[in-house]
């Protein structure tokens, strides 16, 4: 270990590793990181057991960037051990930002989730009837597997955490950005800021043209040839640009596709999910209640369109059931 490097860990919880990715998306940057930083952990990229983090000096590391939400006890006992033994942890895309895909579980409880994997799934052996426990007696002995919560978390809800950098996963460039500043040892922003991210919505940072937004009918991308130029939500297709904070480059809309919201609701919004389903009520263009159900129909699964990252910092936050 070089005293004089930072020293930092990567760790994922409940994600995809879409967020290994994109740091691995900065190219030849990571071999500056690498020069200016001991990495003491990083799952995807490096060796490192736990045992090596429970054995480190609290504050020892410089920096935790942690990606993934919190669904199992494992995912747990890692964000409050890298907690614990770093200066400042970033909550690292959108998964530990706000709960994520992984978050769309909360719709539904253990139990539906574990027959819907492990007892109705096609790919399953006709039959099966067990399902994961976490202790388990084999002939060896007793096994061991992480205790799967009720519901999702963001990592906020666990631990205290210093940044946040938004997106699904995060741009490269505001990446390479927001690592260049750590590395510099440049004063930080007030913590507690999302990073990497413009205060701005998406919309405002989109070059489409925008006239008026009423619409009879919802498509999805696929079912209509769009104008590559006009506003895709103008077109009827669900765009989620003015409740998003901007920041990502206008990624998908520049590439035909609508914003999913994966950067988070802009600063003062509490329901990011309840933002998006007031710019969609506002463009329907009628007042009857039987034709507005009819234009309703046109949308797939609402509430995964509307709370797609955001379900477990929404006021829903789970099932009851």
């Amino acid at each position: 270990m070089d005293k004089k490097k930072l020293q930092i860990a990567l760790y994922w919880g409940a994600a995809c590793g879409g967020c290994d990715v994109a740091v691995l998306d900065t190219n030849e940057f990571i071999l500056d990181v690498a020069a200016a930083c001991d990495i003491r952990m990083w799952p995807i990229a490096a060796d490192g057991k736990y045992k090596d983090i429970e054995a480190m000096a609290d504050g020892e590391l410089d920096l935790a960037i942690f990606n993934g939400a919190i669904r199992t006890s494992e995912n747990e006992h890692i964000a409050k051990l890298l907690r614990k033994k770093s200066k400042t942890m970033v909550a690292f895309g959108s998964c530990a930002h706000l709960g994520g895909i992984p978050a769309m579980a909360n719709q539904f409880n253990k139990e539906e989730i574990f027959e819907k994997a492990y007892l109705k799934n096609p790919s399953i052996q006709e039959g099966n009837a067990a399902v994961p426990t976490p202790h388990t007696r084999v002939e060896a002995g007793e096994l061991e597997i992480p205790v799967f919560y009720k519901r999702v978390y963001k990592l906020d809800d666990i631990v205290d955490v210093d940044y946040y950098l938004p997106g699904c996963p995060p741009a490269p460039e505001q990446v390479k950005a927001v690592l260049k500043l750590i590395v510099s040892g440049g004063p930080l922003p007030a913590k507690g800021s999302v990073v990497g991210a413009s205060d701005r919505a998406l919309c405002d940072d989109c070059q489409r043209k925008k006239e008026e937004k009423m619409v009879k009918q919802f498509h999805r991308p696929w079912q209509i040839l769009q104008d590559p130029e006009r506003c895709l939500m103008e077109q009827g297709i669900l765009c989620a640009g003015s409740a998003t904070r901007s920041g990502c480059g206008v990624r998908c809309p520049n590439s035909n596709m609508p914003c999913r919201g994966c950067y988070g609701p802009l600063p003062g919004v509490v329901d990011q999910g309840a933002k998006i389903l007031s710019a969609v009520s506002s463009i329907i263009d009628s007042k009857d209640p039987a034709e507005i159900e009819k234009i309703l129909e046109g949308i797939q699964d609402i509430t995964g369109y509307a709370y797609r990252f955001g379900m477990a910092a929404s006021l829903l936050q789970r099932s009851v059931r």
